[in-house]
């Protein structure tokens, strides 16, 4: 199996599940990257299993290993391999697929903490709810990335208690903007603490200079420029801070022609701060919103556009300020950097995964002729669902007649009732990964972006149970 050594010699240490996968892909990074290597099977089917006082018991490594890679579960108590070895001790990844990050296939991760861009995030018609819902549902906006919270009034039935939400917030610590054309809803808010009024045009300008706080001017109409420009001539005269909101259009009304006034403003007034509000976009298109997000806050970054305006109404947009933090922080790094926001983050990569890593064909019938028991491993590659047990390989797009063909083995006794339910639980999840393109790892969470909800390994629970059950091979 080894190659004449020519620089360094990796010993990977696995378990007899993953054993032929671990070939698989180690002869593949070995041809690719030039290294010797071998593969040491331990006794223990699940190399999630072992420990590093386990495998230092059992270790037998050429003599030649400069490098010794353990399984990605070996987190802890490292000090007794290192102990046992002179070659250097790496822990890899916990699936073996992955093993190319070792060897710089994957960059290291870019550091996503920096940006420039305010998210304000709008509780839409705030007053028809009372002041603990809108201070929980600020708080919830707060956590997830809003750095001011707009209270959104209602137009139709203006309040006096407009003051009490935003006092309630402002006592929180949590910076307020308001959201109203009516001059006593303004006022009652700014005097209770909001630090920023919207809007501002020709029909209420001459109030601004008595608020002593900042606002957002924007045209009397959105393609009429012309009124924006005579608003930041009034307000300037009055010594008024102000940012600039030409407003955005959704598609169908004039997208284009929105985003060149963008553009237009800027060029005429580069001293004076921005703002865009994105919603008319993620809330009327038909769209999961993350896609959308990214592209309109690439927009504001390049056009130094230093704040947006979002709301999560609809469904398809419920997570836009979450997706709002990621993207701010993918497009900082971009524009900094000069390249295109690509392999930053997979944080907004939702519905497909940024990549897949399948197996070889011939793994499966070697990995049927391997196992020893009557376990089922479960895979989804190459637009087939595939169950591998003990000399038995099957595969189907249809998972109903993958497990049909099951219930015709001989093995089939095997299959009772917590079998047929978890079976049933992961082979929809592996259905899902066929559909959409992702990966699927038998016993772990589909990855969804930041929507990712890890799971608990329910095969290691088994195991450790000593009963029999499903088993992946990682």
């Amino acid at each position: 199996m080894n190659r004449e050594s020519k620089t360094n010699h990796y010993h990977f240490v696995t378990g007899k599940l993953a054993a032929s996968a671990v070939r698989d892909v180690v002869a593949k990074l070995a041809e690719q990257h030039g290294f010797d290597y071998s593969v040491g099977v331990l006794p223990i089917t699940v190399a999630a299993l072992m420990t590093p006082r386990w495998i230092a018991k059992h270790l037998t490594a050429p003599e030649e290993t400069t490098h010794l890679v353990v399984p990605g579960y070996c987190d802890r108590e490292l000090r007794v391999l290192i102990e046992a070895t002179d070659a250097d001790l790496i822990v890899g990844p916990k699936d073996c697929r992955d093993l190319g990050q070792l060897f710089g296939e994957q960059s290291e991760p870019i550091a996503l903490d920096r940006y420039d861009i305010e998210i304000i995030a709008e509780i839409n018609h705030a007053p028809r709810q009372n002041v603990a819902e809108v201070l929980a549902i600020a708080k919830r906006l707060v956590a997830d990335g809003a750095d001011r919270i707009d209270i959104g009034c209602d137009p139709a039935s203006p309040t006096r208690r407009i003051g009490d939400y935003v006092a309630a917030l402002v006592d929180e610590g949590i910076r307020v903007s308001i959201d109203t054309f009516d001059p006593m809803e303004a006022r009652l808010a700014i005097d209770a603490g909001a630090t920023l009024v919207l809007s501002v045009n020709s029909s209420n300008r001459h109030l601004a200079k008595d608020w002593g706080t900042e606002v957002v001017v924007i045209p009397d109409s959105p393609s009429n420029l012309d009124s924006l420009d005579a608003t930041v001539e009034f307000l300037s005269r009055q010594n008024v801070p102000m940012r600039l909101d030409p407003i955005l259009e959704p598609i169908g009304a004039g997208l284009a022609d929105s985003l060149m006034r963008y553009w237009d403003t800027r060029r005429r007034y580069p001293e004076l701060p921005m703002m865009m509000g994105i919603g008319n976009l993620t809330e009327l298109s038909d769209v999961d919103s993350a896609g959308v997000n990214l592209i309109l806050l690439g927009i504001c970054q390049e056009l130094r556009i230093e704040s947006v305006l979002t709301t999560q109404v609809i469904n398809w947009a419920q997570t836009s300020v979450r997706e709002c933090d990621a993207a701010r922080r993918l497009v900082h790094a971009s524009v900094q950097r000069g390249t295109p926001p690509k392999n930053m983050s997979d944080a907004l990569v939702m519905l497909r995964d940024s990549r897949q890593t399948p197996f070889s064909p011939e793994m499966f019938e070697e990995l049927a002729q391997t196992i020893k028991d009557n376990n089922y491993r479960l895979f989804a590659q190459d637009g087939l669902l595939h169950l591998v047990t003990r000399k038995l390989h099957l595969s189907d797009p249809d998972a109903f007649l993958l497990f049909d063909q099951l219930l015709r083995q001989p093995i089939s006794d095997n299959v009772d009732a917590g079998h047929a339910f978890y079976l049933g639980y992961e082979l929809a999840k592996a259905t899902i990964a066929l559909q959409l393109g992702k990966q699927y790892n038998q016993d772990r969470a589909l990855r969804w972006g930041m929507l990712t909800q890890e799971e608990e390994s329910h095969r290691l629970q088994r195991t450790n149970r000593h009963r029999g059950g499903a088993s992946g091979a990682s």
